[in-house]
């Protein structure tokens, strides 16, 4: 192939890959997004673990019922955190098959579409946990208002 058909093949890649870097970008913001939500949770659950020895049988039952509560708030962030990362590796490998097909001359397009539809199933099912967790989070604080 000649130097000025690869850089344009090269150049229309790169304008078909912008779009899945944007998204990895966001998926990349969800993901600090995430890890701050766990690591709030395993804070709390440390405060609670160092609380129980010193405390009354009726405090322990309060402190162990919050921590059960956390671990199942954790494991909810962590299948979202989960989740969310195979979608940043699935449009990773997107946007390598989109050069691999452009290098080798190879038609990606169901491969790259299957990867595209593997990405956002995987988004949608650590954005589904995301919310599940808020949800749970929200019910098990008491909240009260004036």
């Amino acid at each position: 192939m000649p130097p000025d058909v690869m850089i344009t093949t090269v150049a229309h890649v790169i304008q078909l890959a912008v779009a899945p870097v944007f998204l990895l970008t966001g998926v990349g913001a969800l993901l600090g997004v995430l890890t701050n939500r766990l690591a709030r949770v395993i804070d709390r659950a440390r405060v609670l673990e160092g609380l129980l020895p010193g405390a009354d049988a009726i405090k322990q039952g309060a402190h162990r019922s919050e921590l059960a509560t956390l671990s199942r708030r954790g494991r909810l962030i962590n299948r979202a955190i989960s989740l969310c990362t195979t979608c940043a590796l699935l449009i990773c490998m997107v946007i390598v098959a989109l050069f691999t097909g452009a290098f080798l001359a190879v038609d990606m397009s169901v491969l790259t579409g299957l990867l595209f539809i593997c990405a956002m199933l995987a988004l949608i099912g650590g954005l589904i946990s995301f919310l599940r967790e808020i949800h749970f989070a929200m019910g098990s604080a008491p909240i009260e208002t004036r």
